[in-house]
């Protein structure tokens, strides 16, 4: 009887914790998803070379100079002496090659690399870039690329049109980067770091402090200012910072976030935060139509007439004026609310624009408006 009872309860309570709401936060997030790690970043590199064997769509070397030099340079240190000799290939492009170095990169490792044309390419179909060093921004090789370019666009061209798809003039090679060189940082030996907010936020710093302090039980994080929480390795901890960054990113905090508008006034696209609030207004909108009409005609002489033709202008202006009621926005307390408010007025994605810069400007919208 008591182990019937007994098994009864217990499927209950497991039935009853599953029809529960979860009560993690809905918008909250992994620290490794909202912070960086002071030392694990990506370094960019930068190169010039050579794209050989390409099908006549190469530079111009009468109009791209620095190409002839590079060609004359690179035919000199395999032997060949072409100084004072006329050079018509169209088969060569002078490039950029750019790459970012992963953090850590040990020697040996594969990375992929950009190729951009430089000087009057056509295109970079089929054309293989020679061995081009990237240096970093001191000055000092750490990757070197070669290998075949691949492009996402093609030309084609006749004697009375042609067709261009995407961008001939750019490619990628996958795995062309060897790197050469590796940058110099022991994480491993760290004992204070920083972790920089994506977003920076008083109050999202904190939170990530105080999460990270509960989690170790003792002062190990502090925020310093809105993007920054600085780390140290505690006393006694059973590991190095490496172990406690493991622990520590896998930690979930809700991130907080000002209330802003951002607008882009040229797509007519509108992004409001969750916190955006709006007073009590009331807005009224009109749309004002100007329409100019030319019908020029021709004034012709009488026969045998001395006179002149002439064209007499004809100009036909009309302004239509569509009214608008004044509408009431109510005082929003949510984004939803505040949305309805402003579609209930029925205006464009332009006009909404126009009318959140006087609400702003009446002192009514309690938020920040940015415009790209």
């Amino acid at each position: 009887m008591y182990r019937h009872l007994l098994k009864w309860l217990s499927v209950a309570l497991i039935t009853l914790t599953t029809l529960l709401p979860s009560t993690a936060p809905v918008h909250a997030a992994r620290i490794k998803d909202i912070v960086d790690i002071e030392g694990i970043r990506e370094n960019q590199l930068v190169g010039y070379g050579l794209v050989v064997g390409l099908n006549g769509t190469g530079d111009g070397l009468n109009n791209a100079p620095f190409t002839r030099q590079s060609l004359q340079a690179m035919l000199e240190r395999m032997g060949v002496n072409t100084r004072g000799n006329s050079i018509r290939t169209a088969n060569v492009a002078a490039v950029m090659v750019t790459a970012n170095l992963p953090p850590f990169a040990a020697q040996g490792t594969r990375i992929d690399v950009n190729v951009s044309a430089l000087g009057d390419a056509k295109s970079l179909q089929g054309g293989t870039l020679l061995v081009t060093p990237l240096l970093g921004a001191d000055g000092e090789v750490y990757a070197i690329a070669q290998g075949s370019v691949s492009i996402n666009g093609f030309q084609a061209q006749g004697d009375g049109a042609s067709v261009i798809s995407g961008v001939p003039t750019t490619g990628r090679i996958s795995s062309g980067g060897l790197v050469e060189r590796e940058v110099p940082f022991q994480l491993a030996a760290q004992r204070h770091l920083r972790l920089s907010l994506r977003n920076p936020d008083l109050t999202t710093a904190r939170r990530i402090a105080i999460a990270i302090n509960n989690l170790i039980g003792m002062p190990t994080a502090v925020p310093v200012d809105p993007a920054t929480v600085q780390l140290r390795l505690p006393e006694g901890f059973n590991g190095n910072i490496v172990d406690l960054l493991t622990d520590i990113e896998q930690l979930v905090v809700t991130p907080d976030q000002p209330a802003k508008i951002v607008i882009d006034e040229n797509s007519g696209i509108i992004v409001m935060g969750s916190e955006v609030r709006v007073s009590t207004v009331a807005v009224a909108q009109a749309n004002l139509t100007v329409t100019i009409t030319e019908t020029p005609q021709v004034s012709q002489p009488n026969p045998f007439s001395l006179g002149e033709t002439t064209e007499v202008p004809r100009t036909s202006i009309d302004v239509l004026t569509e009214n608008s009621n004044l509408a009431l926005v109510e005082e929003s307390v949510t984004l939803q609310e505040l949305v309805d408010g402003l579609n209930a007025l029925g205006i464009s994605p332009r006009d909404m624009i126009a009318i959140l810069q006087a609400i702003k400007a009446a002192g009514a919208l309690q938020a920040e408006i940015e415009v790209l």
